[in-house]
């Protein structure tokens, strides 16, 4: 009897899994479960007629069976798997959507910010210099006491710096969002020594008012040179050669003078600066001088063999000068109509 049993389990498998290779569709497939695992399957009727066998008989027909159900559980499985994955290829392929035909054509453009920053990189990068990039959430020790910027100096006031940790006495663990991009100035001399050429683009914070011309997030870069026997000369060569690089056209500037801690001597540097239609005037553009002596030391390089010199402007004065934008909000807005003009 046990014999004719495990028979008629071989068997059922055999039309199973015949059944279940001849099904193409989730439909059928629905009905190869009922038939095969559903509560009226043959399956069923197997289970119940092990109560009849003795408890030695019933430890070969019980195994059995339940390898008989989980070998169809497994194989439709396998089978649904595949066929829903069909399915969906099918489906992706009828309701293919070509957005190129279907959706406006509408031509994407540069935001001006990027236009005059990817221009500037252009300008130094062929003149030798390298770009550095770091951290926007910098040690207050990076920020202001490398750049010979005392603790008393207005800069570090709450009213001015957006100071993220200032818990602790030790300034190296204070941190800040990073008020100018000398901070890079500060970890590529660190990181790299002397000579170094570099310039820094990036993003700057300051606690300011909101207007026209000013905002608490800006855009920036600054240049470093720092070699044997640097000079104003050095200096004055490279502020030309960029300004006319930029410009693409002489362009007429002078020096004054001016105080900035990490430098010395400091200067301010005035560009002519023309509009059609309207009288020329002087413009304030960026501040430079000579790497201060104490600035060098604090990043390991001897003041006594090398010099250097520095000068930083905004990227957004500039983008605002070369486009003739007269609110720099208008810069930071989602517009695409005054985007697109780009």
């Amino acid at each position: 009897m046990l014999q004719e049993f495990l028979d008629q389990l071989s068997d059922w498998q055999t039309k199973a899994t015949a059944a279940l290779e001849s099904v193409e569709t989730l439909e059928a497939l629905m009905s190869f479960q009922s038939e095969f695992l559903g509560k009226k399957s043959a399956l069923q009727t197997f289970l119940k007629q092990i109560k009849d066998f003795s408890p030695e008989e019933k430890r070969a027909a019980g195994p059995a069976v339940q390898s008989l159900q989980q070998f169809i559980r497994d194989g439709f499985a396998t089978k649904q798997s595949v066929l829903e994955t069909a399915a969906l290829e099918a489906r992706l392929a009828e309701d293919w959507l070509d957005t190129t035909k279907s959706l406006p054509r509408v031509q994407g453009a540069m935001h001006p910010l990027s236009h005059v920053q990817y221009k500037i990189e252009d300008i130094f990068t062929r003149m030798g210099f390298q770009i550095a990039d770091g951290p926007e959430v910098e040690t207050e020790w990076n920020n202001f006491d490398a750049l010979n910027i005392p603790p008393t100096h207005p800069a570090r006031d709450m009213q001015d710096t957006f100071f993220v940790d200032r818990q602790h006495e030790d300034s190296r663990q204070n941190t800040v969002l990073r008020t100018h991009t000398s901070n890079l100035q500060i970890r590529s001399m660190l990181e790299q020594g002397a000579p170094l050429r570099l310039i820094a683009p990036g993003r700057v914070y300051r606690n300011e008012e909101l207007d026209a011309t000013h905002d608490a997030v800006f855009y920036q870069f600054e240049c470093l040179v720092v070699d044997e026997g640097i000079s104003m000369a050095h200096l004055k060569g490279t502020i030309e050669k960029f300004l006319e690089a930029f410009f693409e056209k002489p362009v007429k500037f002078r020096f004054r003078p001016g105080y900035f801690p990490f430098v010395e001597p400091g200067l301010e540097v005035d560009i002519w600066f023309e509009v059609p239609g309207k009288p020329g005037k002087w413009l304030e553009l960026l501040g430079a001088g000579m790497v201060h002596p104490e600035v060098l030391k604090n990043c390991n390089i001897d003041p006594d063999k090398y010099s250097g010199f520095a000068f930083g402007l905004g990227l957004t004065r500039l983008a605002m000068m070369t486009y003739s934008i007269d609110d720099l909000r208008w810069l930071n807005q989602p517009k695409v109509d005054f985007l697109s003009q780009f």
